[in-house]
């Protein structure tokens, strides 16, 4: 029995300036990765890449997310992530935080990350540290952290 190699990016989103009011999401930069492997390596750089690309994770409150592409192929999308500049009319700079052979690796980094993320907000809000249990992060982090933990490759 063959067992299919996969590579595991953990992308975070930063979003630059927003032209649409509409939130990112998993679909939206699906195909806008799709445009940029296409438009920088061809069609057949889809070719070679799509039928392993998938976006297993899409956070719209901290814009992280977690893509999987078959190992032959990560530095392909790895490209094609980098050169990413805009997902639906909404200017990004794609930050890839951790690439990882396992899908547990990526997401122990996941959420990790994501408390980092969430203590920035925090810290622009200038929340003091006993309000955190309170805060409306805190339900975040739960489920976040839940869906992250549930993921299967």
């Amino acid at each position: 029995m063959v067992r299919f190699k996969n590579r595991w990016f953990l992308v975070e989103f930063i979003v630059v300036s927003r032209e649409s009011s509409a939130p990112l999401d998993g679909k939206q930069i699906h195909a806008a990765l799709r445009q940029s492997i296409i438009s920088n390596f061809g069609d057949a750089g889809w070719g070679a890449v799509g039928m392993a690309l998938t976006i297993k994770y899409f956070s719209p409150t901290t814009n992280i997310c977690i893509i999987r592409v078959a190992r032959d192929q990560h530095n392909l999308a790895w490209g094609a992530i980098t050169l990413l500049t805009n997902v639906n009319s909404i200017r990004v700079i794609p930050h890839v935080v951790h690439v990882s052979g396992t899908i547990k690796h990526t997401q122990l980094a996941a959420i990790r990350h994501n408390r980092e993320v969430v203590a920035r907000f925090r810290a622009r809000a200038k929340t003091p540290a006993s309000y955190h249990a309170q805060d409306s992060y805190e339900p975040y982090l739960v489920q976040s952290t839940r869906e992250i933990e549930t993921l299967q490759d």
